[in-house]
């Protein structure tokens, strides 16, 4: 398959990369929760009661709650299953995957002289899967309505919000193959009146054109508007289509934490927080339409299959600082701050389409439009909003405790730059996300060397209409057994979202209802050193 790199051209006003939407951005600025067994059993209402390797990446003091050496290793199995509704048409589909979810190590060093009032450093480092991508979701159903011809005709009408995109630009010319246009307008459309035309909006009016989905309703005008080549049909509104949606997506989002934390007198703990973060995602999508709707002397189009590959990889940084305070011996307080995450992404797109056409009394023709090129885009930079946590929590002696965190995020703080070339999608952001709350309630009873735990999750969702993707209710429970310098503990999670996110940002905007339920299974190994 080959490849093309985008160049960046002098004036160009559009995206440098593809056309991201506000979705792309929310899924790098969320993050799943992840961790220990003891963490997710208790919802990760950690904030205010540290000594646990994920606490850590909640309130970077907690590891200055730890009284000797420790090392952990934690492991996932994860499944998660979507129920589809599509105009009426329910479908479900499930996706199971085992990961390393989490490794740390921290390292306290005492200092026990009587007149020094800071007892303790502790140097710890972290690696925790924040969020993991593999999922499979299967939407079926008859639209009423529209057809995915509106998705090659605004962007061939609109040219990403500039004049129509040129007939030549799509129409083959001096003989160039599929895969030679298609790389020529992905890398060297001209400047002047087209400065305004992105790449990626000529390529998708080529596809639309190509695969005859669109036409030109005037050949000899250059600059003509683009008409529907898919038949009306005789229901009201436009048609019946028939309609199928599959996304495949898989990778990671992972955090490698360098943590110190001190302690003060043991009533007063602080600490610090420098993060890596590592992103690996591919996304496969397949959407199919056909329909029965009346034919005319000439082909229209009677069904279609649209590919798109997109990978997604990078990596960013971000900072915490964090401190709990005795209040009491049993009550403790915590505040923590972490940073906007700043991240560098990379974006490879390949595309494919196939259309099958039909005439009154002719026999189907079938077009494949396989350019069989990668896209290799310019890096860009996506700005994800810091989150601020307040905790409290009550000890109850060496059996029992309970905690409770609430954090708050502001989503519509995300941010793609270099900001000239992202105007439109960054005012997408803003009016479209808006500030979440986080509620996390756990509690823990110890009985000799056995704990048991439970806990409570909810989250707002991060969007204003409240159902692009909804607010999330998790439960958890899970037990802990103390061998001395060796623990074990097992945590199972159940997590319930529901979205109703289109099939493609511009143009076509339908989407199912999904709603996914999500088990998760943690095992957690630790060692006192």
């Amino acid at each position: 398959m080959k490849k093309i790199l985008f160049l960046l051209i002098t004036g160009l006003t559009a995206s440098v990369s593809h056309s991201q939407d506000v979705s792309d951005a929310v899924r790098y600025a969320q993050d799943n929760l992840t961790g220990t067994a003891r963490f997710r059993a208790m919802s990760g209402a950690f904030g205010a009661v540290g000594g646990d390797f994920s606490a850590i990446s909640v309130n970077p003091a907690g590891s200055a709650i730890f009284s000797n050496n420790q090392v952990g290793v934690s492991f996932s199995n994860q499944n998660i299953k979507n129920n589809s509704n599509y105009f009426g048409t329910e479908i479900s589909d499930s996706k199971n995957s085992f990961t390393l979810n989490q490794a740390g190590a921290v390292f306290v060093f005492h200092d026990h002289n009587p007149s020094n009032n800071w007892k303790k450093i502790a140097i710890g480092a972290s690696y925790e899967n924040t969020n993991n991508f593999n999922n499979r979701i299967v939407s079926v159903g008859t639209n009423p309505t529209n057809s995915i011809d509106g998705y090659f005709l605004s962007y061939a009408n609109n040219g990403n919000g500039g004049a129509p995109v040129p007939q030549e630009f799509v129409n083959l010319a001096n003989n160039e193959s599929i895969s030679d246009l298609y790389r020529y307008l992905g890398s060297n459309l001209p400047n002047g009146q087209y400065r305004n035309l992105s790449g990626f909006s000529a390529q998708q009016a080529m596809l639309g054109y190509q695969g005859f989905v669109i036409n030109a309703s005037d050949p000899n005008n250059p600059n003509s508007t683009y008409t529907t080549n898919v038949p009306a049909g005789n229901t009201p509104g436009k048609g019946d289509y028939y309609q199928e949606n599959e996304i495949f997506t898989s990778g990671y989002n992972s955090k490698l934490s360098f943590n110190i934390a001190t302690s003060y007198k043991d009533r007063l703990y602080l600490g610090a927080n420098l993060n890596v973060h590592i992103t690996d995602y591919r996304r496969s999508s397949s959407f199919y339409e056909d329909n029965d709707n009346p034919t005319i002397s000439t082909p229209t189009i009677s069904s279609l299959r649209f590919n798109n590959n997109l990978y997604t990889y990078g990596n960013g940084f971000s900072f915490q600082l964090g401190a709990i305070a005795k209040v009491t011996k049993e009550f403790r307080l915590g505040l923590a701050y972490e940073s906007n995450t700043w991240y560098e992404l990379y974006d490879e797109l390949s595309q494919s389409l196939y259309t099958t056409m039909r005439a009154t009394g002719g026999q189907p023709i079938n077009k494949s439009v396989n350019p069989d090129v990668v896209n290799i885009y310019e890096r860009y930079t996506l700005q994800t909003p810091g989150k601020t946590t307040f905790s409290a929590a009550y000890v109850f002696g060496k059996s029992a405790l309970i905690s409770i965190d609430y954090a708050i995020k502001d989503y519509s703080n995300t941010k793609y730059k270099p900001g000239r070339d992202f105007t439109g999608i960054n005012n997408q952001l803003s009016n479209q996300l808006t500030n979440a709350g986080e509620l996390r309630v756990g509690a823990e009873y110890k009985i000799k060397q056995l704990s048991l735990r439970g806990g409570y999750r909810f989250e707002e969702s991060p969007y204003k209409d409240g159902t692009t993707i909804g607010d999330l209710n998790s439960y958890s429970g899970g037990l802990g057994y103390n061998f001395g310098s060796t623990k074990v503990d097992l945590a199972y999670s159940y997590l319930e979202r529901k979205s109703n996110q289109g099939f493609f940002a511009t143009g076509f905007k339908d989407g199912a209802n999904v709603t996914s339920k999500l088990n998760n299974v943690t095992l957690t190994l630790l060692f006192e050193l």
